[in-house]
């Protein structure tokens, strides 16, 4: 098997530490010693001068250098008996292994290297010994061969070294001895004058194919190839020359590189293929400006596996005034470069960017003579040529398009024959050429109006002076003109022209009217920045905006002749020459005093209307005949606690009750019909879930045509009232049943005394049976409960008036949990004390107060007597603010179903018997005597228990300082 030369093609001046195909590839062994060796005179026996001989003779039929290289190696390490052997070329610049032989296979190699035993050996011209190798060496070819003995032998050359013949690794495993190297000696020393030969040989070889191609390359670039062409013959000669596998050229385009030659036979070239390496020559192109290099062809990235190259030495095509003009590529040379093959890609390159440059230049003045051609017969305007003589030298298709023949008829003709004409210039040599070459000139033949512009130059060789006349058809401009001249008398609006210095140059007779002159020169006489604005400072502002080329209006303030000041909108523009330079300004005005007055009106009425709408405390909307909500005053989102904007989109439906939609939807369909209606009480929805009460007017708004485009909706939140007038109509209640309880009551105690008192008489009677004293207990028993129940109807009823003094409610409530201590300890109830020792005191009767806190602690006990859990009851007091304190009892009971009617007379939710439904009726009526407040809470959901808090007023500080330490009572 014949191995390439693929021991990882390195960089220029890199060592051999690039990767080796085939059996080259061995990981590097350790190294123990490194001995340089003396020069030996080798005594050999007749059998190993033979052998010598037959190398010599084998040596001698191979003409291919490579080959000879190859045969050598294997020769060597079968004479010296090794495994492996490397023949290493010395050069000016580097030591460079060319070829390599391994455990019988030869390969060819193209490796530098420049380790201490290279270079030992080239300066001392003595062999190098290392057996076995160090670990830690670092020897170039060791690591390449992965050898564990190591020999360097010098092939001399008229006293200088020009080859090295290494050995590795003996194939009997023996020591490298003296007579080893010794035959080693000989064998270079044998060899030598062959080698050498052979090289001069192959050098000849080389230098009379490059002379050749070098002839042939200097003949195509002074020839007049095309650019195709002459790029592709370039590459593909220069890769020739340097022994490359294949070649790349890329031109510069702009800012890019594009790849114009890609020759490598082993290759599909497609597009594709070219744009990925113009992509990569851009890289390079931006990269490193080194005239020549050599890179791994790892940079090519993914591309790399589709091109197979392994090593790419790029040169750069550089112009005459130093930009670049492209990038040669070439690939896999199989070797290093020498000086000579860097000054010959250099020469090539040079000569090659000078012949790219004129192929680039001839194309350039061909395709601009093709361009010029092109725009002259492109060009609207009409142009003609004529020498002194008045001869017709070159027309443009245009103008031979509109007199009615082709350019190539008219070439010679006299310029007086060319346009046909009615008045007496048809009698001068030429129509055109008049005193003023600027002069407009009419045709009335066509009649047509034409700008003439003459120009004169001087014909090549012996043409002579030629004139240049270019008519140009100004018919449509002059119209456009005369339309805006009339446009400009009699806009509404005023326009005005001034100079860079504020110098009117033209105003229209609007601007006159507007500001009050008699007349336009008049205005034009004014002085812009001090009379026309009404201050500096406007006209400043006004032309900063016309020189940032700012096209919207604004607003300025302008001074009449009476010295009147007028609001206008200006609309104004900077117009500057070729150089930037401001000239002229230009600008539109339009009086709005008018209009800003009625603006100003409008924002009055405006704000006026805003501030009514946000500060009432009526809820204003406005729905669509959808019923969506397109507006809604502040007092919407505040009664229904949304946020800014939630409820604009949204239909009104959304936000009422379900049970009162039935009624909104008929009361809305009304209105859109065109009636109106009032007075709609309707419950609608919070942010917070919470429902509300509010009385509703709808009114429709009609358009135009009188169709009805809008509902406007004003609500007034009435949950208030709705809830004082039913406290009101369940005070009023609580009243009657008060004054039909104390009748009741009066009328009850009279036979209930009667009763109670006979019984009593009869119990003392001993002579009664003993069944009969029974039945007496039973109905005295029994009245006393009446009588009970009439003293609480009574107390109902406000029949005690109260006794009322400044009390510690944080006493009261604790003489009332002691009252009930033993049974709540008994029963395994818990009481939890929560009081604020701040508590200012409040006037009120304490036993009342008493009783009302002992009925809720009653209630709050049997609650929690009927659940399993163990029974909690916390108390809590607190000033609330608000002149208020309040006291909370909570318990953990089963809670409470009707909290709006607990607070009824005879209402209960005990079992019969054990309640009669006054207790809370009687606490209601004492709490509201007290000026305070009784309510149940609703528990949230998944809460237990009942709550019942009891709101009374405190006393301002001065009455309670008035009456600490008296006894006397308060009136109410």
């Amino acid at each position: 098997m014949r191995l390439h030369s693929t021991l990882g093609r390195p960089r220029r001046n890199s060592g051999p530490s690039q990767a080796v195909r085939g059996p080259f590839l061995k990981p590097a062994s350790a190294t123990k010693k490194a001995v340089s060796v003396p020069a030996s005179s080798p005594t050999l026996a007749a059998a190993d001068i033979q052998r010598l001989g037959g190398i010599s003779a084998d040596l001698s039929t191979r003409p291919d250098f490579d080959q000879f290289l190859q045969a050598l190696a294997a020769h060597a390490a079968d004479f010296a008996g090794f495994r492996s052997s490397f023949i290493a070329l010395v050069q000016p610049e580097a030591c460079e292994v060319r070829c390599g032989f391994d455990r019988g296979t030869p390969g060819s190699m193209c490796v530098r290297i420049a380790s201490p035993d290279a270079r030992h050996v080239i300066s001392t011209a003595r062999p190098f010994v290392a057996d076995p190798v160090a670990t830690d060496s670092a020897y170039d070819v060791v690591r390449l061969f992965g050898a564990t003995q190591y020999l360097a032998v010098p092939v001399l050359h008229r006293g200088e070294v020009v080859a090295i013949i290494g050995l590795l690794d003996r194939t009997d495993a023996s020591a490298i001895t003296p007579e080893v190297i010794a035959r080693a000696e000989a064998l270079a020393a044998h060899v030598s004058v062959l080698l050498q030969a052979s090289r001069n040989l192959h050098q000849s070889e080389e230098n009379r194919r490059r002379s050749e191609l070098l002839v042939a390359m200097a003949l195509e670039l002074g020839s007049s190839l095309g650019l195709p062409d002459l790029v592709h013959s370039f590459t593909v000669r220069a890769a020739s020359l340097l022994g490359a596998r294949g070649a790349a050229l890329s031109l510069t385009h702009g800012s890019t590189q594009e790849c114009v030659v890609l020759q490598d036979p082993r290759l599909e070239i497609t597009r594709e293929t070219l744009r990925d390496l113009g992509v990569f020559f851009t890289a390079v192109a931006e990269g490193s400006n080194v005239a020549i290099q050599t890179v791994d062809a790892s940079t090519l990235g993914g591309l790399r596996e589709r091109l197979g190259w392994d090593e790419l030495t790029i040169a750069r095509l550089v112009g005459g005034s130093g930009e670049l003009l492209g990038i040669l590529c070439l690939v896999d040379c199989g070797r290093a470069l020498s000086r000579e093959d860097e000054q010959m890609i250099l020469a090539l390159t040079g000569h090659a960017s000078v012949a790219l440059e004129n192929s680039r230049l001839f194309s350039k003045i061909a395709q601009s003579n093709k361009q010029w051609s092109e725009i002259f017969d492109s060009l609207s305007d009409y142009i003609v040529v004529h020498d002194d003589s008045h001869r017709v030298m070159r027309v443009n298709q245009p103008l031979a398009e509109f007199i009615g023949a082709r350019p190539a008829e008219l070439i010679g003709i006299h310029m007086r024959d060319l346009l046909t004409r009615n008045d007496n210039t048809g009698q001068q040599p030429c129509p055109f050429c008049l005193p003023d070459a600027a002069e407009e000139v009419a045709i009335p033949l066509l009649d047509r109006t034409f700008m003439v512009s003459t120009s004169r130059i001087h014909g090549a060789l012996h043409e002579g002076l030629q004139t240049i006349h270019v008519l140009r058809d100004v018919t449509e401009r002059r119209d456009a003109e005369r339309r805006y001249r009339e446009l400009f008398d009699n806009v509404q609006e005023g326009v005005f022209f001034c100079d860079a210095h504020g110098k009117f140059i033209d105003v229209n007779d609007a601007l006159v009217r507007m500001l009050g002159y008699d007349s336009r020169e008049q205005l034009l006489a004014l002085d812009v920045p001090t009379l026309f604005y009404a201050s500096r400072e406007e006209y400043i502002n006004a032309r900063k905006a016309a020189e940032a080329q700012d096209k919207s209006t604004r607003e300025v303030a302008l001074r009449r002749k009476n010295g009147a000041l007028l609001a206008a909108l200006e609309s104004s523009m900077a117009v500057r020459d070729s150089r930037g330079e401001i000239v002229q300004y230009r600008g539109l005005l339009l009086d709005i005093t008018d209009a800003k007055l009625l603006q100003s009106k409008f924002q009055r009425e405006k704000d006026f209307n805003t501030q009514i709408l946000n500060n009432t405390q009526s809820m204003i909307m406005v729905a669509d005949t959808a019923g969506l909500i397109s507006y809604a005053n502040p007092r919407c989102y505040r009664a229904g606690q949304f946020e800014d904007g939630a409820l604009v989109g949204h239909r009104m439906s959304e936000f009422v009750a379900e049970r009162d939609r039935p009624e909104w939807e008929a009361s809305f369909d009304a209105v859109l019909l065109g009636e109106v209606v009032n007075n709609l009480e309707l419950h609608l929805l919070r942010s917070d879930g919470q429902k509300g009460k509010f009385s509703a007017n709808l009114s429709p708004m009609h358009d135009a045509q009188g169709n009805v485009n809008s509902i406007v909706i004003v609500m007034t939140d009435i949950t208030d009232v709705a809830v004082i007038q039913a406290k009101l109509m369940h005070t009023e209640k609580l009243a009657a049943v008060g004054q039909l309880v104390s009748g009741v009551a009066h009328e009850v105690n009279n036979p209930l005394t009667a009763i109670m008192g006979f019984a009593d008489l009869m119990l003392e009677n001993s002579r009664l049976p003993k069944a009969v004293h029974q039945d007496l207990r039973v109905i005295m028993q029994e009245a006393q409960r009446t009588k009970e129940i009439v003293q609480n109807l009574l107390s109902f009823a406000r029949q005690t008036p109260p006794h009322r003094k400044l009390v510690d409610v944080n006493a009261i409530v604790r003489r009332t949990i002691a009252l009930r201590s033993y049974d709540f300890a008994s029963h395994g109830v818990k009481i939890i004390e929560r009081f604020d020792e701040n508590l200012p005191e409040i006037v009120g009767d304490a036993h009342q107060l008493q009783q009302v806190f002992l009925n809720i602690l009653n209630n709050a006990y049997d609650a929690v007597q009927d659940v399993d859990r163990r029974g909690k009851i916390e108390v809590e007091t607190e000033n609330v603010g608000d002149g208020y304190i309040r006291i909370t009892f909570r318990d953990n009971g089963p809670g409470v179903d009707n909290p709006e009617r607990i607070f009824d007379p005879f209402f209960t939710t005990k079992d019969v018997g054990k309640g009669t439904g006054l207790g809370l009726s009687i606490c209601y009526g004492i709490v509201r005597e007290h000026g305070g407040e009784i309510m149940c809470r609703p528990q949230k959901p998944g809460a237990v228990g009942a709550t019942f808090c009891v709101r009374l007023p405190t006393v301002p500080t001065q009455i309670a300082t008035a009456l600490e330490g008296t006894d006397e009572e308060v009136a109410q």
